[in-house]
C-alpha cells in the first residue's frame, strides 16, 4: 500500500518542500505554545482551572 503512495508522490515535481514545511509549522506551534504556557499571567491561569468547579449561574439552587 505504500509504495502505491509512494510511487504516486515521486511524480509530483517540488513535493520535497511539503515535508519541511509540515515539520516547520510543528516546531512553531510547539515552540509558541511554550513561550505562551510561561508567560502566562498566573491569575488567568487560576481563573481558568476554576472554570469547571463553579456552579452554573442560571441553575436555581
Amino acid at each position: 500500500m505504500l509504495k502505491f503512495i509512494k510511487g504516486h508522490m515521486e511524480t509530483i515535481a517540488g513535493v520535497e518542500i511539503y515535508p519541511i514545511i509540515s515539520l516547520l509549522i510543528f516546531f512553531l506551534f510547539f515552540v509558541l505554545l511554550f513561550w505562551w504556557v510561561f508567560t502566562a499571567k498566573k491569575e488567568y491561569i487560576s481563573s481558568m482551572e476554576q472554570i469547571p468547579l463553579e456552579p452554573e449561574k442560571d441553575e436555581k439552587p
